[in-house]
């Protein structure tokens, strides 16, 4: 039985980018690409590009922070819908993907932010993306858009909860092109029964 099963799902590759540089004073700067060449450390040019990264506040829990631990942060991909309404609902005639240091906007796959983790995102080439979890909304996004849109800022981390789109790593390598359509791919199980279980995230 295969673990992972093709849907009939598929989006189109609206933005590419990359942040050429670290975040200085929690503002992002993020340059488009019409083209992305993926190996298995990212894209190249890429801050969160590599294989494996230092642990950071997302994953303390797990380990002390600094711990050298696989990258599964390579890209950030978000939802043209799903930026869109948090866009309208900050009052933004429209959101700059930049702003929001997204690596991969795609359109076409309703609730991208709550693809299941290990839902697999394919190009026509064969490149294929694994969704790690939800990328949760954070200071660094609302800086920067309120530095181009004074005022408006302070309204992204409510208006873009649940809608901030997820982390995913390079699985397969290969190329992505502005206009590509990517299909998606989900595992082969059932919800897990027993979520009241977890400890609390907070």
């Amino acid at each position: 039985m295969p673990a992972l099963v093709p849907t009939t799902r598929t989006a189109r590759v609206v933005w590419l980018g990359f942040q050429p540089v670290p975040v200085e004073k929690l503002v992002i700067t993020s340059q488009p690409v019409e083209v992305m060449p993926l190996s298995f450390a990212g894209y190249a040019g890429e801050v969160h590009a590599g294989e494996t990264r230092p642990s950071c506040s997302r994953v303390l829990k797990q380990h002390p922070r600094g711990t050298t631990i696989r990258n599964v942060r390579q890209l950030c991909v978000v939802s043209a819908e799903e930026m869109a309404e948090v866009a309208r609902d900050m009052g933004l005639a429209a959101m700059d993907y930049a702003w929001v240091g997204a690596s991969l906007v795609l359109e076409g796959i309703p609730d991208l932010t709550h693809l299941p983790p290990s839902s697999r995102l394919q190009g026509p080439d064969g490149v294929t993306l694994v969704v790690d979890m939800e990328n949760l909304p954070c200071q660094e996004q609302a800086v920067t858009i309120e530095k181009a849109r004074p005022g408006l800022g302070k309204g992204f981390k409510a208006a873009a909860e649940g809608k901030r789109g997820v982390t995913a790593w390079v699985e397969r390598e290969g190329v992505l092109r502005l206009g590509d359509v990517v299909m998606l791919h989900v595992p082969a199980q059932r919800a897990w029964a027993h979520p009241g279980r977890a400890l609390s995230a907070g």
